[in-house]
């Protein structure tokens, strides 16, 4: 990959990402690259306000921070097409993330630019919030993109439960009652929804996956659906009415009563940048998960 320009993102938060965006920048610098800092304080739309001042588009993202860090950068450079190298600094191994040795071992110039990398496409699902009505044409009011949804209850109370309506694909499916609801792309199966009970799903399997958070019914399981799908979902009247959507772990609307959620998915995937080098997916869930043990045969004794 030819690099000439490289915008670099770095959790606002963190002192340690902002020296490891300055170490980059120098980096870069050393190979005549140039680059761009920004902190990923989306609230001042940092981004937004780049890309309007600025005449030449990145050839990739630099991120620098965790996998929460990663999904906000994903969701707000998804239109422009650019690829994401993000590396993990200050945590631990993320499921989305490259190992921080490649960034202070400054090897991750030289895999760049010799291509000794692959560019995973990762899916993202749309979330169109309508308002019902008499009328055949739906009204949309927002629009959200994003690697999972969820809804949870708007009530503040100790343990407040809610009851969401689910159809797909215009077949009413269920009513789950309980904490709430999580709507997730495979690549997202290992953030909420596996806290949640849900299940690990290989992220290049074009599935989506709908999970209940703590349903008062053991009837209501996870179910992993077909990514060409249309999933409606409604908070149901007879309980307190409405309902709160969350996107990648960032509180965003109410949804009332005479509200629907259409979520399907989304038109234009992430492209994450992965080193070949790198950590396998597997490897990454042992370490991650703590997997441990042999159960091979030579380590059982008579």
């Amino acid at each position: 990959m030819l690099l000439s320009l490289v915008l670099i993102v770095y959790r606002s938060d963190s002192s340690i990402a902002q020296e490891a965006s300055k170490f980059c920048e120098e980096v870069l610098k050393a190979k005549n690259i140039k680059s761009n800092r920004i902190e990923s304080d989306f609230h001042k739309d940092e981004i937004e306000k780049y890309f309007s001042n600025s005449e030449s588009q990145p050839n990739i993202g630099i991120v620098l921070g965790g996998d929460g860090t990663f999904l906000k950068c994903a969701n707000a450079l998804a239109d422009y097409d650019i690829p994401l190298l993000s590396i993990n600094i200050g945590g631990n191994l993320g499921f989305l993330t490259q190992e921080k040795e490649f960034l202070f071992d400054k090897s991750f110039v030289e895999i760049l630019e010799n291509e000794e990398y692959l560019i995973d496409f990762r899916n993202r699902l749309n979330c169109n919030i309508c308002i019902e009505g008499t009328s055949s044409e739906k009204k949309i009011t927002k629009s959200y993109n994003a690697l999972d949804f969820y809804f949870k209850s708007v009530e503040e109370d100790i343990s407040p439960t809610n009851q969401i309506q689910i159809e797909i694909d215009n077949e009413k499916v269920n009513e789950y009652k309980g904490d709430g609801l999580i709507v997730a792309t495979t690549t997202g199966s290992t953030a909420y929804s596996m806290a949640a009970g849900g299940p690990i799903v290989h992220p290049s399997i074009d599935g989506m996956i709908i999970n209940p958070i703590c349903p008062m019914s053991l009837a209501s399981r996870p179910i992993v659906i077909p990514n060409t799908s249309t999933v409606i979902i409604k908070p149901v009247k007879k309980s307190k009415g409405e309902i709160k959507l969350w996107t990648d772990g960032s509180k965003c609307m109410t949804i009332k009563e005479n509200y629907y959620c259409e979520i399907k998915k989304g038109k234009s995937p992430c492209k994450i940048i992965k080193f070949k080098k790198s950590t396998s997916y597997y490897n990454t869930l042992i370490k991650k998960l703590d997997w441990k043990g042999d159960l091979s045969p030579k380590n059982f004794k008579n």
